[in-house]
């Protein structure tokens, strides 16, 4: 099970590379191991053939409540009152923490050194003295509010749990001899599993030697995140039965048709806008190449942890080919502008490389609101959209023209409703009310008393009645709380 964990993850690498870790049970203990850094880095044949059992979880971290610290990689550990081990990983972010922290806090409870969310969930999961993980859950995940999907499990049994509006995506699989979880479909095609079936919005599933059984803790409404079409999510994934490389081909399409422009090239920021970019060059009949040489090698400039890192990345990432673009009028299509500097430096680029004109066009609306839900956008006062008008953004980027495609367009590629969608980043309507008095943030644990602990511990083994704890989440400020974190369970 390590293995194929470990395998689910690395096909999940591109939600979270701050850290990675898996929990396993052989039916006697839970053993974790966690470490900064990619999947790859953090994981060895040596390590994987050490976890052994018939039961795991794991995670790849995008970092939004609590710092990029050892304490926050995740899974998360603690033992029960029942004798028994609970490990948690989670997708996501609450908006409740500090009512959570209090609670921890009231009940005498230790997070042993993590300023995250999901420590403070697994350990009101482990507290009830006197009901079983599966009955705790029912009571704790009523009380939890924001957007998550958790996997978790004790010696023998893994369950998995997903908010009422389904913000963040899960899905069920099936293997010949057991069952699979994961945030993304790819990661049940990858160990071989067949899909299922999303876990729907309210829902706590439990999987052990009986098999699968449901329960429901809230009545749905569903909020799927609008921006997993345009970003997050693979192009091989498919979302509430709409496959996302579809999705994003028609949405080219739809921006094509609103901001039409007389040009010679029509190329993709590699690779997230390559999908759109194909999109617009079908519909505007203009010829798509590839004028932007990626490095593979270099990971996703939008969820690095910091500012001066981002910039860099950029740079890094990106090359122009000076053959295919010289003496020739650009579009070039990305997902998203959320700061500006991945089209400004992409601009720059291209008119050193000898374009004559260059013409940017977005797959998603202008982002003007902060994410509350799990993803690091920054706060208004950062995004360049925020109080700024197309034109200043045009000329904020040095394009000569620019164009984002609009929220009808956009959520009509995704075959959904609008009234099953979450759209506040573009729209500024958020489904899951946030706290009053901006009780909400990085930092927001560390505001009510909490401070990281220092540990140098990578493998905790959890013997029934010992307790280690590890933790969750982070983000780049303090205005917001995101935890856009990668899990994969199995049994």
């Amino acid at each position: 099970m390590a293995k194929l964990t470990y395998f689910g993850l690395y096909a999940l690498q591109h939600r979270g590379q701050e850290a990675a870790g898996i929990a396993v049970s052989d039916g006697t203990g839970v053993v974790v191991y966690k470490d900064l850094g990619l999947v790859a880095q953090v994981f060895d044949e040596p390590t994987l053939a050490s976890l052994r059992g018939h039961l795991a979880i794991g995670h790849a971290r995008y970092s939004t409540t609590g710092g990029s610290t050892w304490e926050n990689a995740q899974p998360t550990i603690k033992a029960t009152n029942f004798n028994t081990t609970i490990a948690l990983a989670h997708n996501g972010n609450l908006v409740n923490t500090a009512e959570l922290a209090r609670r921890v806090e009231a009940l005498g409870l230790k997070v042993d050194g993590s300023t995250s969310d999901t420590a403070l969930v697994t350990n009101l999961l482990a507290a009830s003295p006197d009901l079983t993980i599966e009955a705790a859950a029912m009571q704790v995940l009523p009380t939890i509010k924001g957007a998550f999907s958790f996997v978790f499990m004790d010696e023998n049994t893994l369950y998995a749990a997903r908010d009422a509006q389904g913000v963040r995506p899960l899905v069920l699989g099936r293997l010949e001899r057991g069952w699979v979880v994961a945030s993304e479909s790819a990661a049940l095609d990858i160990v071989g599993a067949s899909i299922v079936r999303e876990v729907e919005p309210g829902e706590l599933i439990a999987i052990d030697e009986s098999g699968l059984r449901s329960s429901r803790f809230a009545n749905p409404d569903p909020k799927g995140c609008l921006f997993e079409y345009v970003y997050l999510a693979r192009p091989d994934a498919t979302i509430t039965g709409r496959n996302v490389y579809a999705a994003r081909v028609e949405v080219g399409r739809q921006l094509a048709r609103e901001h039409p422009v007389d040009a010679d090239l029509v190329i993709p920021s590699p690779e997230s806008g390559t999908p759109a970019a194909i999109g617009f060059a079908q519909e505007s009949g203009i010829p798509y190449g590839m004028g932007l040489v990626k490095n593979a090698y270099v990971g996703r400039t939008f969820i690095q942890p910091s500012q001066t890192i981002r910039q860099l990345g950029i740079r890094l990432k990106l090359n122009p080919l000076r053959d295919v673009i010289r003496g020739k009028r650009i579009i070039v299509v990305d997902d998203s502008i959320v700061r500006g500097n991945t089209q400004r430096a992409i601009v720059r680029m291209l008119r050193e490389a000898g374009a004559i004109e260059v013409h940017v066009r977005i797959s998603s609306p202008p982002v003007k609101w902060p994410c509350f839900y799990g993803i690091d956008f920054a706060s208004p006062a950062e995004l360049i959209a925020n109080g700024t008008d197309n034109d200043g953004i045009r000329r904020a980027i040095g394009a000569d023209s620019l164009g984002y495609v609009s929220l009808t367009g956009l959520i009509a590629a995704t075959e959904q409703p609008a009234s099953r969608l979450c759209a506040a980043c573009f729209d500024g309507k958020y489904p899951i009310a946030l706290p009053e008095g901006n009780l909400i943030g990085k930092h927001v644990l560390e505001s009510v008393g909490r401070r990281p602990g220092a540990s140098e511990r990578h493998q905790t083994s959890e013997a029934k009645g010992r307790s280690a704890a590890s933790g969750d989440e982070a983000s780049t400020d303090p205005h917001i709380s995101t935890d856009e974190v990668q899990q994969f369970a199995g049994a």
